[in-house]
């Protein structure tokens, strides 16, 4: 069970991250969420496609996998390709939400303690990121953490302006991925979505206009291109079912 404190540079002034990943890590998922700000990196990598949520809102997701609680993107105990999501490079933190006293919102980061990539000792650990410096200053991992969790804070409010953009155009179709693998025969992957091409080459100059000012254009064009990654997801299965 987690235990999700708020971060201090006194208790927790020996504390250390171990990067790894796996499925102790909660990291045998299919699919995860990544935002706008991420796309131009993210769409080097992963298929950036769109899913439905608990509440049946579309999120715009980087497919890892072809079957449930599957991530390919994992072997070996080591992250595949150099670009993680955000949500996967957070780790064991997540932001906090405040008010301050004149009504502002706070943000604050905590981390889960019983994380197993938790350490709390003084004596540096392999494979380990330290979060304070020993006068008590923030190193680099932890700034760098709070920047991701920041972006991902900022980024649910622009996935759903982009989200609703989409659909405002009706832009946002089902699809099916039919692969054949040798081992298994034929598999679907459904239940995911992307953007119908003909339709948005049907917009007019002036719908196309406001999708760049808003930056959405730029989104879209780059889950487009992350559909090529779809090819090397595949080889990711076929290498997996070959070995197994």
């Amino acid at each position: 069970m987690a235990n999700h404190v708020l971060l201090n540079n006194t208790q927790h002034k020996d504390l250390q991250v171990i990067e790894a990943y796996g499925d102790t890590y909660g990291h045998n998922q299919m699919c995860v969420p990544v935002f706008p700000a991420e796309a131009r990196h993210a769409q080097a990598h992963y298929p950036l496609v769109f899913a439905k949520d608990a509440n049946g809102q579309f999120q715009m997701v980087a497919l890892l996998g072809v079957t449930e609680n599957e991530n390919l993107f994992i072997h070996n105990g080591q992250w595949r390709v150099s670009y993680k999501p955000l949500v996967i490079e957070k780790g064991p933190f997540l932001i906090g939400r405040g008010v301050a006293d004149n009504g502002q919102e706070t943000l604050s980061i905590y981390i889960d303690l019983d994380d197993p990539r938790v350490i709390d000792s003084p004596t540096p650990t392999p494979n380990a990121h330290p979060l304070f410096l020993p006068h008590g200053g923030n190193t680099d991992y932890i700034d760098n953490i709070a920047n991701v969790l920041s972006t991902i804070h900022h980024g649910q409010e622009a996935n759903r302006e982009f989200v609703n953009a989409c659909q405002g155009l009706e832009l946002i179709e089902s699809f099916v991925i039919d692969m054949d693998l040798q081992h298994i025969g034929t598999h679907r992957v459904s239940g995911f979505y992307t953007l119908n091409e003909d339709k948005l080459k049907a917009l007019s100059n002036s719908e196309i206009g406001e999708l760049h000012e808003s930056g959405h254009l730029q989104t879209i064009y780059m889950m487009l291109a992350s559909m090529s990654q779809l090819r090397q997801v595949i080889a990711y299965k076929k290498a997996a079912l070959a070995s197994a």
